[in-house]
């Protein structure tokens, strides 16, 4: 509706480390020769700063009501597009 301010989300509330494990799980499928591989070993934890957040949460509930708006892809399958184009523009 115009004027109206929306919330856009893709319904699948993830941790910070639910994502960084997805991530790393999709660069050691597509770069299976890296001498990153497992790349989860270059996970490391710092102290936590005040303001950090430990997950990210959208209420995406009145763009559905309002306008029958939904995700048409999933987390996983936006993942690997976004990494994929970074491989693409970065890879060496």
């Amino acid at each position: 509706m115009t004027g109206e301010t929306y919330n856009i989300g893709g319904d699948c509330e993830k941790t910070n480390l639910e994502v960084i494990n997805k991530i790393c799980e999709v660069l050691d499928e597509l770069l299976p020769e890296s001498s990153y591989v497992p790349f989860s070993d270059l996970i490391s934890f710092v102290k936590d700063r005040l303001g950090h957040d430990v997950r990210y949460a959208i209420d995406a509930s009145k763009i559905r009501k309002q306008l029958g708006w939904a995700p048409v892809e999933s987390f996983e399958r936006v993942l690997r597009k976004t990494i994929n184009w970074y491989l693409s523009q970065y890879k060496r």
